[in-house]
């Protein structure tokens, strides 16, 4: 359950920074996150966010 909670703090960083918004106490509490988490949330947002951008400009094309 650790894993999970920290994987999901990890994805709380990565989408914040995907915004630019961070407050300072979060940011400083980054550095206990594991970089595999990191990496991974990272990976998985970005994907995302290519697949919702090729969705929107196909909805927008037809």
């Amino acid at each position: 359950m650790n894993t999970v909670r920290a994987f999901l703090s990890a994805l709380a960083a990565v989408l914040s920074a995907f915004i630019g918004i961070r407050r300072r106490e979060d940011a400083k509490g980054d550095l206990q996150l594991k970089l595999a988490h990191v990496v991974v949330a990272g990976v998985l947002c970005a994907a995302l966010l290519v697949v919702l951008l090729i969705t929107l400009v196909r909805n927008i094309v037809k």
